[in-house]
């Protein structure tokens, strides 16, 4: 059976999904477009309720898992995308907690505090990814983990990361336990050049709201870093100083 029209319960639901975090919540699931997202979905594990496929557009191969086809039409109109690759998949929402996490020696961990653009955490998560980087903690969250903006921007890289939510209470007493060295990055005439810290060690590097930076619960926390900078501006875009945090991080394990 093709479904053609918005009225189909079936994609009223999926729409509510679409774009309230809250009834993604309550249903326990969350959503995931595209064929390569969708391929790395299934890649490290996660368990899918059923597909919604536009056969016009898909060029994968079809998932085993329960299929409703839709028309391009309103293919166009529910994906977040519009026409990209024709598949949007529903998934089984897996909690992942903090207490679960054993960290190795050498462990790194970014944490964003209060992060809010979806768009900021999914490229962030991108870079911990890219540069091996073993964990990542939101805590106090703005954003939900699974806005379909967080999966776009990370390409499907937050299915293989450690990814958690804490409360900044709650992060601390983790870092403590495990030993973690604590980097924080205020702008503050006592921050040193990051490059000139040894982040071979276990290290977990904190940032702050892309407005406000790190709240004062985290003053006296860690010791105060910061990327040197030659040009007139003293800031960066979060997702931006993060990706240059990983990249030191693996710099320097590749150097040992």
């Amino acid at each position: 059976m093709l479904i053609e029209s918005l009225q189909n319960e079936k994609i009223k639901r999926l729409t509510r999904l679409l774009t309230k975090n809250q009834e993604r919540r309550k249903a326990g699931v969350f959503i995931v477009e595209g064929q390569q997202e969708n391929e790395r979905a299934l890649e490290f594990g996660n368990l899918p309720e059923e597909y919604y496929i536009c056969e016009n557009i898909f060029k994968g191969k079809l998932p085993t898992t329960k299929i409703h086809y839709v028309s391009e039409k309103l293919y166009e109109k529910i994906a977040y995308r519009g026409t990209t690759e024709g598949i949007i998949g529903i998934y089984k929402l897996e909690q992942r907690n903090l207490d679960e996490f054993n960290p190795k020696n050498d462990s790194a961990i970014i944490i964003l505090e209060s992060v809010e653009k979806p768009g900021n955490l999914g490229a962030i998560l991108r870079s911990c990814e890219a540069f091996g980087i073993n964990a990542l903690i939101v805590t106090d969250p703005k954003t939900d983990f699974y806005n379909p903006n967080v999966i776009r921007s990370s390409v499907g890289c937050l299915f293989g990361m450690n990814i958690f939510q804490a409360s900044n209470d709650e992060t601390l007493e983790f870092l403590k336990i495990n030993e973690y060295q604590i980097f924080t990055t205020f702008m503050s005439e006592d921050a040193k050049h990051i490059q000139e810290k040894d982040l071979k060690s276990k290290s977990a590097v904190l940032f702050g709201t892309e407005h406000s930076g790190l709240s004062d619960f985290w003053k006296q926390k860690g010791e105060n870093v910061l990327i040197p900078m030659a040009g007139t501006i003293d800031s960066l875009n979060l997702s931006n100083a993060a990706a240059i945090t990983c990249y030191e991080i693996l710099r320097q394990k590749l150097e040992k």
